[in-house]
């Protein structure tokens, strides 16, 4: 029986809230996997991407990488990883200088056997790169396979990379597919295949969204495949959901949120209903005071104010998308500007979509993607329109 522990997406690095805690919090929480690697003397650690939260990280956040993964080694427990779409760079990445340390492996085409187990992978592509891809492996004589990559893959939602084609299309039969790029934990079984396909989470929150707790797969290889899954600790985010009665306002809000211990935690206020509105800036400073490391208000709902014009609180942005239509952008430009302003996209995934895009785009040379809607390049009074990715991130 050959046991791996499957974790990706530790963003190391990640400043969240752009408090320094927040970016202890996402290394710490590596640590932990890491210890419990050691601890259970499992096989290997395969990491499904994300390693860092971006492309140039900062020295120490490389420096706790580096002590992080000499602590595997030491412990002979050997570091197999993909590369994610966060820190991808177009050169050599970062985790080809581990390997170059000895440190780590980076998965490809090459099977690198752990006891009865042949591990492949398959780095972040994006996706005006993968019609070309062959998914071609060289062969291997283990008893089992499995294909570590990073992506959002079908057939789970939100998917745009389908697994089945992968598997359907791959050289080698793999038993499993150990994912990552999805922060919440899923497994499905793919009977066509006699396969699964599994993600293991993020090891920290990156967004508010992600309101399961955090943790790792341990993955076992025998007759067959047997995922379990495995929490850590990681900070408290304490979740303050509040659905106002008419009449009800701040004060309703303070005393839902005097119901929980806030001390050092990320406290997320939620609040829908048809009462009256708050001031976002006042239930921060009250949960502040009640030691919560930092607070978040969220008001989902939408109010008329009271003048004679008449305008709600949504009409700014009902501007904007008028002043975009009259700019006369191109697609390019479009689909950027929605991503910044109206998108589903986590925030700490914003700059790196904008960007993917930007390079898909340019990857397929569709010129047309970056005409006006004058279809010449120019904006309507005939100057050059220039738009850059620095007017974006």
């Amino acid at each position: 029986m050959t046991r791996i522990l499957h974790t990706g997406d530790t963003h190391l690095g990640y400043q969240q809230y752009h408090r320094s805690e927040r970016r202890e919090d996402f290394r710490t929480a590596f640590e932990q996997v890491a210890a419990d690697a050691v601890a259970d003397d499992v096989d290997a650690v395969v990491h499904a991407g994300d390693l860092f939260h971006d492309r140039q990280p900062r020295l120490g956040d490389i420096l706790g990488a580096l002590s992080i993964l000499r602590r595997l080694a030491e412990a002979d427990v050997p570091f197999l990883a993909v590369v994610g779409n966060h820190e991808s760079k177009r050169s050599e990445q970062w985790l080809d200088l581990f390997e170059s340390m000895e440190l780590a492996t980076r998965l490809g085409e090459r099977p690198v056997v752990v006891g009865n187990v042949a591990v492949y992978g398959l780095d972040f592509v994006p996706r005006s790169q993968r019609e070309a891809l062959e998914y071609s492996f060289e062969p291997h004589d283990a008893d089992h396979a499995a294909l570590v990559s990073h992506g959002l893959f079908e057939p789970f939602e939100h998917g745009d990379w389908d697994a089945r084609e992968i598997l359907a299309e791959a050289t080698v039969d793999f038993d499993a597919m150990l994912v990552g790029d999805d922060h919440e934990a899923k497994t499905k079984q793919l009977d066509a295949f006699d396969s699964w396909l599994t993600y293991c989470g993020s090891t920290e929150r990156a967004s508010a969204a992600e309101r399961d707790g955090r943790g790792y797969n341990i993955v076992e290889f025998d007759d067959g495949v047997d995922i379990r899954r495995r929490g850590i600790e990681t900070r408290e985010f304490v979740f303050v959901d509040v659905e106002l009665e008419p009449g009800e306002g701040s004060e309703r809000v303070r005393e839902r949120i005097d119901q929980y211990d806030l001390s050092e935690s990320v406290v997320i206020v939620r609040i829908t209903g048809e009462g009256e509105p708050v001031m976002p800036a006042g239930l921060e400073e009250y949960a502040a005071d009640r030691d919560a490391l930092v607070t978040r208000v969220n008001d989902q709902r939408e109010f008329e104010d009271e003048t004679e014009a008449e305008v709600s609180f949504a009409d700014p942005d009902e501007a904007v998308r008028q002043r975009v239509q009259e700019m006369g952008l191109s697609p390019a430009a479009r689909e950027i500007d929605e991503t910044i302003r109206a998108s589903k996209v986590a925030d700490s995934n914003v700059a790196d979509t904008v960007e993917r895009r930007l390079r898909e785009f340019a990857d397929d040379a569709d010129r047309g993607a970056f005409e006006t809607a004058d279809g010449d390049g120019s904006d309507s009074e005939g100057t050059e329109t220039q738009v850059t990715m620095e007017d974006y991130l």
